[in-house]
């Protein structure tokens, strides 16, 4: 099976930043290769980060490039485009992360996430970061995709380490599985979730402080699910001193990648008899060391699901401006009254800039 990196001569063509970390920016748009064909793609674009970080995004990047090579014709991967100095171009699937589609019920997706990665496994590939849950991709078909190889380690045989990185893939692949679908676990499948490796039992007492220490301590990095450290610090107080206004009766906090290296603050508030002056005058009086929220969004209310819960993946997908993908989650009529107001009035409008409206 052939490892070759993708021949040079192709360009990638920026549509929307997804998101940013300490690693690399990502990035949606369009590969055109040098024959003058046009592919939907990602970038990892790694050009710009700190000289000292560097080295290891690069290391990170050919894993992946290697790793995805050789999954290529599981029909749970993407393909790889381009490995250049700075930047890997890979291919894109229509779908949302596992922590937005949030499958309750679905086997089968669960049916298709474990075909792929038996696939992946036949190709003596160890995945090793799948308790994420953003490494899992609901497609708009129904298929379960694997995303981010950048930990993957490809085996030259099936070596007692591949086995238990592999044991180690399916634990986790089952900690998604119960999270969503737990009645579908069968008797064998409680039994692995039971029982972890010795080399995770040794890893989480010695090795995983390490690496801790050197990500979150070091590199500043943390593991938030897609979103960016200034929307898990900042944003609970700012909807707590927003709930304070006389008239607000519910505030939800979205981030989005912006210029720059960095994320935005977008608030959607459900209010009578506000404006948004009143809103950006109160939080600078109560909160005077926080930036406001790039975007404030007035509505006269939020979609909930049945239980009354506001629907945060709907609104992460309005902040982000991926309003192709708002089809892949399920509604109702009320969510989608609600859904409607916001979308016709977002004010990320990213997509109209790029549009040239």
């Amino acid at each position: 099976m052939s490892l070759t990196v993708p021949a040079k001569g192709g360009v990638f063509e920026l549509d929307t930043v997804l998101k940013r970390d300490t690693f690399s920016t990502i990035e949606r748009g369009f590969w055109r290769d040098a024959a003058g064909t046009v592919y939907p793609a990602v970038r990892r674009n790694y050009a710009e980060v700190k000289w000292w970080v560097k080295p290891l995004a690069r290391h990170f990047a050919a894993r992946e490039a290697r790793a995805l090579m050789r999954a290529e014709g599981s029909g749970h991967t993407v393909p790889v485009y381009a490995l250049e100095e700075g930047y890997l171009v890979r291919g894109f699937v229509d779908g949302i992360p596992l922590q937005i589609a949030r499958p309750r019920g679905d086997r089968a997706f669960f049916a298709s996430a474990r075909k792929g990665l038996r696939e992946v496994h036949r190709r003596n590939i160890a995945h090793n970061d799948l308790a994420k849950p953003q490494n899992w991709l609901y497609a708009a078909d129904g298929r379960a995709v694997l995303m981010d190889f950048q930990l993957a380690m490809v085996f030259s045989r099936r070596s007692k380490a591949f086995r238990v990185a592999a044991y180690e893939d399916i634990r986790h692949f089952l900690k998604q599985k119960r999270s969503y679908c737990p009645e579908a676990l069968t008797a064998r499948e409680k039994k692995i979730l039971a029982r972890k490796s010795l080399f995770t039992r040794v890893w989480m007492k010695t090795g995983k402080k390490i690496y801790n220490f050197v990500t979150r301590r070091l590199l500043n990095y943390h593991d938030t699910e897609g979103r960016g450290p200034r929307a898990m610090e900042q944003g609970p107080r700012i909807a707590n001193a927003l709930g304070e206004v006389a008239g607000v009766r519910q505030v939800h906090i979205c981030d989005f990648p912006t210029a720059g290296h960095s994320f935005g603050l977008y608030a959607f508030v459900e209010a009578e008899g506000v404006t948004e002056e009143g809103l950006r005058t109160h939080l600078a009086a109560r909160l005077p060391d926080l930036l406001p929220p790039e975007h404030f969004q007035l509505v006269p209310a939020l979609p909930r699901d049945a239980s009354g819960m506001v629907r945060d993946d709907l609104l992460r997908l309005v902040a982000l401006n991926q309003l192709d993908q708002l089809s892949q989650l399920p509604r109702g009529p009320k969510e989608d009254e609600a859904l409607a107001v916001i979308v016709r009035e977002r004010r990320n409008l990213s997509d109209r800039v790029r549009g040239g409206i």
